[in-house]
């Protein structure tokens, strides 16, 4: 069974976010992103903003209307969010857990983080030695750099 990594950006509205996000996944060698609840200027101007990142660079971009619709249609082996609303345990950075083959890593762009229902698609984690919200897009580059590190992902 393959073990892969696929960044999630989950509930977003600003531009700059998404941007960043295909970016940060891209530039670390992760060859798919997803964008799951885009709205607003997201939704408008970055969404084809980082299709266009992911064209040129040979990646790709999958863009669906919700976070179920991920778990559904990508069918992972597991499913990290990312959250200290309701997170259950910690990841450790420096010693990230061993992928359960194909792994979603959700980060929310929004408030909340997510929904109850939506809280309940997978394991809910925080960043251990993070004592507040880091956002988004640090919380994506701090993990996919960590397991990109060891050798997963």
């Amino acid at each position: 069974m393959e073990k892969r990594l696929v960044p999630v950006l989950h509930n977003v509205s600003s531009v700059q976010r998404v941007v960043d996000a295909a970016r940060i996944a891209y530039s670390l060698g992760y060859e798919t992103l997803v964008i799951t609840k885009p709205y607003g200027g997201a939704a408008q101007s970055g969404v084809p903003e980082a299709m266009r990142i992911a064209l040129r660079q040979g990646k790709r971009l999958v863009v669906l209307p919700d976070l179920g619709d991920a778990v559904e249609l990508l069918r992972p082996d597991d499913v990290i969010l990312v959250t200290r609303d309701y997170a259950e345990e910690s990841l450790d950075p420096l010693s990230p857990p061993p992928l359960k083959g194909l792994t979603l890593l959700v980060v929310s762009g929004g408030e909340p983080e997510f929904s109850a229902q939506e809280a309940r698609l997978g394991r809910r984690v925080y960043l251990e030695g993070a004592p507040g919200k880091i956002g988004a897009t640090g919380e994506l580059s701090i993990i996919l750099y960590s397991y990109r590190r060891v050798g997963l992902g």
